[in-house]
């Protein structure tokens, strides 16, 4: 007997409250937002899909093979990311048949039940493809076949999708060697779609980055810059900043070990950079200088304007074997804790006064958000909080956070909500997450008398979109 797959459907009601009152509430304010357009100001999608237009290759180089959320689920229950067709950093052999990578995933499917990727995938597959069945290993094949169908009509392609998605602005990462002819490209099609840039000088503030003194030379020489001193160093940063700026770019971002800031007098400055710019800089130097970078480049964002994100507390590619065989960004980087009162007094004697400054703060490390954060961002002009990262990203991550954050710094000292996705096709079910888990959290608040009906629904709005593009300078 064959067994038909399983109909499936998202709940309209996920993630409200179940009580039925407030869960009446919870819709109402989610009807409010759930149309508005999305601001997505961070994130790691390719720029190269959006100028070229071309259509995505096919499910498994869509869904799976660029995704470190699926790596590092299935890499956890034995899967080999060879298998995945994750490209080896040797060019070694890897899976290169994609119906028999996504066999591999749709036979593993069950495992990301109760994970937030559950439920972005299901939402891209049903909402986006209109695939209303229960991924399993019965149906892969039929699933592949018809997200590969869709794929290859125009209306799934790059600029189609984002159309779509209604998204208003959405923000790639790149860094500061990067000629950005991508985004350049799109600038000149006529496209109207708004892709920016997100300025990310890791590769040349980082001494422990790989290729960091190839990266210096390569730096002085896009900027035309000598930097082999200090002042020159400095000057190619801000002169490549510049060039972000002339091509739209609002924000920049720093992906540190640490929030760890330093504030060092120029001649130390510049000795420690003298230590750090030729290599084998010791760890305590390293770990200095991208301090003392952190404190310049707000000296710069003061300047020139540019929204500065701090991104610390990952310990990346905690997996040897897998970053010696894939590289960065293979779903084996881990979260660790990290102090922000401290490290950050540096950075904040010096510029956290400033009103024309806005240093958005983020962490992976939750004991931080009632303890740290809140009561930072609750204070300092020039601080706000970035939404629930990475590994919070989650409803149980986002209720949490609005429940230790709000009674500290209000709603209005933290930024929205930000995707920071690699996966295109999860953009809209991550708002739409985070849509759903705030009303939920507001109509809390209503049913428990502690913020008017007419106040949710202006905090909604701006959750949902003005504080993002407000904080963006969107």
């Amino acid at each position: 007997m064959t067994v038909s797959p399983t109909p499936f459907a998202l709940h309209p009601d996920r993630l409200f409250p179940p009580e039925p009152e407030t869960r009446a509430i919870a819709r109402n304010l989610y009807a409010s937002v759930a149309e508005l357009p999305i601001i997505s100001p961070h994130g790691h999608t390719d720029p190269r899909w959006f100028a070229d237009d071309a259509p995505f290759p096919d499910p498994a180089r869509l869904f799976i093979v660029p995704d470190h959320y699926v790596h590092r689920m299935l890499y956890s229950q034995g899967a080999r990311l060879e298998d995945l067709g994750v490209p080896r950093t040797d060019g070694g052999p890897v899976e290169t048949d994609p119906r028999k990578i996504w066999r591999r995933f749709a036979d593993n499917f069950h495992l990301f039940r109760g994970t937030p990727s559950w439920l972005w995938l299901n939402q891209a597959f049903t909402e986006v493809f209109g695939f209303h069945e229960r991924l399993g290993s019965r149906n892969a094949d039929k699933a592949y076949d018809h997200i590969a169908a869709c794929l290859e009509r125009p209306e799934f392609r790059p600029r189609a999708l984002f159309e779509r998605f209604n998204i208003e602005a959405l923000t790639t990462t790149e860094s500061p060697l990067d000629d950005l002819r991508h985004h350049r490209k799109m600038q000149s099609s006529g496209w109207r779609g708004r892709v920016l840039t997100a300025f990310r000088p890791d590769p040349v503030v980082d001494p422990a980055f790989p290729g960091f003194v190839e990266n210096l030379q390569e730096l002085g020489r896009i900027a035309d810059c000598d930097v082999s001193t200090y002042d020159g160093y400095l000057a190619a940063l801000a002169k490549r900043r510049a060039y972000f700026k002339s091509i739209g770019c609002t924000s920049t971002d720093h992906g540190h070990p640490t929030a760890r800031t330093a504030d060092l007098p120029k001649s130390e400055a510049a000795a420690l950079y003298s230590r750090v710019r030729n290599g084998g800089a010791s760890a305590t130097d390293a770990e200095l200088f991208r301090a003392q970078m952190l404190t310049e480049m707000a000296r710069m964002s003061l300047e020139d304007g540019l929204v500065m994100q701090i991104h610390p507390g990952s310990v990346r590619d905690h997996n040897p074997a897998i970053f010696r065989a894939f590289g960065r960004d293979k779903g084996c980087d881990i979260p660790s804790p990290t102090d922000y009162v401290f490290a950050l007094k540096p950075l904040l004697d010096r510029f956290g006064n400033e009103r024309g400054l806005t240093i958005i703060l983020f962490t992976l490390d939750e004991t931080a958000f009632s303890r740290e954060l809140a009561p930072l961002a609750g204070h300092y002009p020039a601080l706000k909080l970035g939404p629930p990262w990475w590994f919070l990203d989650s409803p149980e991550g986002m209720r949490r956070y609005r429940e230790t954050v709000t009674e500290t710094a209000g709603f209005y000292n933290t930024v929205g909500f930000n995707d920071d996705t690699r996966a295109f096709l999860s953009i809209p079910a991550r708002h739409d997450m985070s849509r759903r888990v705030d009303c939920a959290y507001l109509a809390c608040l209503v049913a428990e008398h502690r913020l008017e009906l007419d106040e949710a629904f202006e905090v909604a709005h701006g959750l949902a979109y003005s504080l993002a593009k407000s904080a963006y300078k969107l």
